[in-house]
């Protein structure tokens, strides 16, 4: 039995072709790719966020009687 459940329960929405080298991701490390693609998905994930935060403050009582 395991201590931990698995980081990921399903495939990861990532191609096996890196987008910012062009090679295989499973050729070498990409490490130095994976930062440079977290630092432009940071802004996109700060949107979605801040989107998600602001559609909690708008919403009211949903189901009011």
């Amino acid at each position: 039995m395991r201590e931990r459940p698995t980081m990921a329960s399903k495939r990861l929405d990532l191609s096996s072709i890196c987008d910012i080298c062009g090679k295989a991701r499973s050729t070498r490390k990409h490490a130095r790719c994976s930062r440079i693609r977290q630092k432009t998905k940071q802004a996109e994930w700060a949107t979605y966020m801040d989107n998600i935060a602001a559609k909690k403050s708008q919403g009211g009582r949903r189901y009011a009687r």
